[in-house]
């Protein structure tokens, strides 16, 4: 039987939600670990089930059944192919696909929070790591976002790993990437000077409005191709260097400018594109991804100062999308039935 720990709650307390009311209760438990727990039905007021918007009256009785503190984060080896692009003793490039994280993250269980990632691949497939960036993050010296594709650095020892590190933070990086945005650019070139912050309303979503306590942020763009397609509307094909590497920062840089990444619904892009003369309720075709890709890396190698300069090209699922977005009517039916 799970274990049951009991929480009265005083009158002071009414009127206030229930899950923010109970994560001021539980020492070290986050409001999202509040609002999963009462998801599961480990959360019951007075003997019944509870939701997280729930408000309190004062003289309930909160029960939490189970262990509100989920286990520690741990990376494991997992048997999981790599695409490496380049690698000797000081260092790897690997070539990412959408859809894995790059280290154990938030998730329900066990498996979705622990398994998968590239640094299961990493520990299966190397003996040595660097050990700079903590037990969970061997090797990672920067990040791409789960949903993005394309070159990621991974140092596999510490001396590498601090000399790359500090590459990264003089700007002696060159990272490009390739994304397909909303609409066409005024502009064939420009350069995105915002600071990024925390979105204080969601959480999930960094924003350039706050007026304070941003990271600078530089991103420059430029247009590759127009696509101007008589089902779809328009889009822009752009390369982007970034000069910083913040949390989502082409995502929101390209969102700041009203072109937000196709497939990024979080920074306003629609869900799909939907498939002329199928109706309102028709076919969409949908990219359960994001249309960016990290095409290339330049930067002089750390222990023997030569340079390297990497590429990956658009992933197949990208280059469909593109081919169905530049078909002309006839070709559309045979693409988006091959889909």
């Amino acid at each position: 039987m799970p274990e049951i720990a009991t929480y009265p709650v005083s009158p002071e307390a009414a009127g206030q939600r229930l899950d923010a009311w109970l994560a001021a209760q539980l020492e070290g438990v986050s409001r999202s670990r509040v609002q999963l727990l009462l998801s599961q039905g480990s959360v019951v007021v007075d003997g019944k089930p509870a939701k997280a918007s729930q408000k309190l009256r004062g003289g309930e009785v909160v029960e939490v059944r189970g262990e509100p503190v989920p286990a520690p984060l741990r990376a494991m080896a997992e048997d999981i192919p790599l695409d490496i692009i380049y690698e000797d003793d000081d260092l790897s490039v690997v070539n990412k696909p959408a859809g894995m994280m790059v280290h154990a993250g938030s998730g329900a269980t066990d498996d979705a929070r622990n398994r998968g990632t590239l640094v299961n691949a990493l520990l299966h497939h190397y003996r040595q790591l660097s050990s700079t960036g903590g037990e969970l993050r061997p090797g990672i010296v920067h990040r791409l976002d789960k949903q993005t594709s394309g070159l990621i650095i991974i140092a596999r020892n510490d001396a590498a790993h601090l000399k790359l590190a500090d590459m990264f933070s003089r700007r002696q990086m060159r990272k490009t990437y390739i994304a397909l945005v909303h609409g066409h650019l005024k502009q064939d070139a420009g350069t995105i000077d915002a600071a990024i912050s925390r979105d204080v309303i969601r959480r999930t979503r960094m924003t350039t409005r706050r007026a304070t306590g941003g990271r600078t942020a530089i991103s420059h763009y430029e247009a590759v191709r127009r696509i101007d397609s008589e089902f779809f509307g328009k889009f822009t094909l752009v390369r982007v260097r970034i000069e910083t590497g913040r949390t989502h920062q082409i995502r929101v840089h390209m969102s700041s400018i009203g072109h937000p990444v196709m497939g990024d619904t979080l920074y306003g892009a629609p869900g799909g594109l939907r498939v002329p003369g199928k109706g309102a309720g028709g076919e969409t075709i949908r990219l359960n991804r994001n249309f960016l890709h990290a095409a290339e890396l330049a930067f002089a190698h750390p222990r023997t100062g030569k340079m390297l300069e990497l590429s990956s090209p658009l992933p197949e699922e990208l280059k469909e999308i593109l081919a169905i977005l530049e078909a002309e009517r006839d070709q559309l039916t045979v693409l988006v039935t091959k889909k």
